[in-house]
C-alpha cells in the first residue's frame, strides 16, 4: 500500500478485522479505529492503539462526524438481522455525506447462494438463500450495493466461506474435545484461512473496483470429517468416531450448515486482484495454524526468559 496517510474504520472489530488492523499497523501511514459491543474488548483494542467506539446495534454512534473524520477505508463486519445490516440502517446517510472514502468493504457470506446440491457457483450465480442466515446476508448486500448504484460510493462485497485460523480451527476443536466427525455423503464445505482473507482485502484496497463482488475461499471444498481427521494426524490424537448425519444430534444452527451443499469458485480474486493463496487447501491451512501456534509459544517463552533475567 502507498505510504500516504490512510485511516481504516471497522464496524464490528472481530476476528478478521483484528488480523487486518494488525497487518496495516505494521505499514507506514495507517491508523485504525473500530467498534465493539464489549467493554473488555474495548480496553484490549485501545492497548493496541486502536481508537475504539461502543456500538451496540440498538443505538447509533453519538457523533458520526467524529468517527468518520479522516476515514479513507471502511470495513463492515457486523452480523445482519431481519431488517438488514445495522450499520447501513443507522449510519448509511452519514456515510453518504462523507467524501474522503476511497474504499468500502462489506463482509458477507457464501450462504447467499443457498443449497446447490454440491454444484459449483461463482459471483455471477443467482442469489438463492435457503436459510435465514443467507437471506439476511443477501438483504444486507443489497443495501450496501444500493449506495454504489445510486450514489457511486466505492462499495465492495466479499462473500466469505467458512473462516478458520489460529485459535479458531479444527485443531482447537480437537484439543477442546468437542470435534465430531459427521459424514453426509456428497456434502462439502468451502473454507478460507484468515490470512488469505486479509490478502484479498488488501489487494482490493490497492486496486479498488466499486461495485465488485468477490468469493473468498480456498481451492479445495472438503467434508468436515476429512478436516477433523487431518487435524488428528497433525496433533497425534485418536480419531473421533464417524457418525452418520442422520444419527447426529445437531443443534439447529449446526444442522443448517449441513443443509446447504455447494462448491465455490475463487477464480475472480486471482484473475482480477492477482491474489495467490498462502493456504490453497485445508491441509496447508492447518499446518499454518500449527506453525503460528509454535511461533507464538516460542515468543512467549523468550519474553518469560527475559523477565526472569531482569528479576534475577
Amino acid at each position: 500500500m502507498s505510504k500516504k496517510a490512510h485511516k481504516l474504520f471497522c464496524f464490528g472489530y472481530g476476528y478478521c478485522c483484528d488480523y487486518l488492523g494488525s497487518t496495516l499497523q505494521k505499514q507506514a501511514g495507517w491508523s485504525i479505529a473500530g467498534t465493539t459491543r464489549d467493554l473488555n474488548k474495548k480496553a484490549q483494542m485501545q492497548e493496541q492503539n486502536i481508537k475504539t467506539f461502543i456500538f451496540d446495534y440498538e443505538q447509533p454512534l453519538n457523533d458520526p462526524d467524529l468517527f468518520l473524520k479522516d476515514v479513507t477505508h471502511l470495513l463492515i463486519s457486523t452480523p445482519p438481522d431481519d431488517y438488514g445490516d445495522p450499520v447501513f440502517l443507522m449510519h448509511g446517510d452519514d456515510i453518504l455525506r462523507h467524501k474522503n472514502l476511497q474504499w468500502i468493504g462489506y463482509l458477507s457470506s457464501t450462504s447467499v447462494y443457498g443449497d446447490r446440491d454440491g454444484e459449483w457457483v461463482d459471483e455471477t450465480s443467482e442469489i438463492r438463500p435457503t436459510s435465514k442466515r443467507g437471506s439476511r446476508r443477501a438483504k444486507a448486500e443489497e443495501q450496501w450495493l444500493s449506495l454504489y448504484k445510486n450514489s457511486g460510493l466505492p462499495v465492495h462485497i466479499f462473500r466469505l466461506a467458512g473462516i478458520y485460523g489460529p485459535g479458531r480451527s479444527a485443531l482447537d476443536s480437537m484439543r477442546a474435545g468437542i470435534a465430531r466427525r459427521i459424514e453426509k455423503p456428497g456434502h462439502a464445505f468451502s473454507r478460507i484461512h484468515v490470512n488469505d482473507i486479509i490478502n484479498v482485502l488488501m489487494a482490493s484496497m490497492e486496486h479498488p473496483k466499486p461495485g465488485a463482488i468477490y468469493n473468498i475461499c480456498d481451492d479445495c471444498a472438503a467434508s468436515s470429517h476429512e478436516v477433523i481427521a487431518y487435524a488428528c494426524e497433525l496433533l497425534g490424537m485418536e480419531l473421533p468416531p464417524l457418525i452418520s448425519f442422520d444419527d447426529a444430534d445437531l443443534v439447529p444452527m449446526a444442522r443448517s450448515f449441513y443443509n446447504d451443499n455447494k462448491r465455490i469458485y475463487n477464480k475472480k480474486i486471482k484473475s482480477e486482484l492477482g491474489v495467490n493463496l498462502h493456504y490453497p487447501d485445508y491441509k496447508a491451512g492447518l499446518r499454518g495454524c500449527l506453525e503460528a501456534e509454535n511461533i507464538t509459544a516460542q515468543m512467549k517463552k523468550c519474553q518469560n526468559n527475559k523477565k526472569t533475567i531482569l528479576l534475577s
